[in-house]
């Protein structure tokens, strides 16, 4: 089963159409999955530990239904990837209104960081396990370092 957060639509997170505005999409999501971390024992106490910190890759979301100020939304977490070691992690959110319709899906990658050196890093094993339990999707995959780079965009430098 995945992971769950409920929310209510607020006036805040509309945009001039008058229906959810990707902010508020990307920033319901984060807090999903920060909550699920935060159940999980990924305390700032923990994070603080192992100096670790998560970043965002990519967000890649796709609208099938409007999400309009009197809906209230369910969205999901589950585990689309992840490499042996944790560096690399891979969850796909759904978004779903009180009738049950799925209203978006996002897929999103990203990595840990140590934050004193700024490289990437790999999950201590008591951290590890918790993502490794979280329900996967049909399509999971063990992550490599080359599915940071599987939509071959690369930096283009001016000089």
């Amino acid at each position: 089963m995945s992971y769950t957060k409920h929310f209510e639509v607020r006036w805040s997170d509309l945009d001039a159409n008058r229906h959810l505005a990707n902010s508020a999409y990307q920033n319901m999501m984060s807090h999903t999955r920060m909550a699920f971390l935060l159940d999980n024992g990924f305390t700032q106490k923990e994070l603080v530990k192992y100096s670790l910190g998560p970043v965002v890759f990519y967000e890649h979301i796709y609208y099938f239904k409007e999400i309009k100020p009197e809906d209230k939304i369910e969205v999901t977490l589950k585990l689309k990837g992840l490499s042996k070691d944790g560096t690399f992690f891979a969850f796909e959110h759904d978004f779903y209104n009180d009738k049950g319709k799925n209203c978006a899906r996002c897929e999103m990658l990203g990595s840990w960081i140590d934050l004193r050196t700024r490289k990437l890093k790999s999950l201590p094993p008591h951290l590890l396990q918790p993502l490794d339990n979280l329900a996967k999707t049909e399509d999971f995959k063990v992550l490599t370092k080359e599915d940071t780079r599987r939509f071959k965009v690369f930096p283009e430098n001016k000089s």
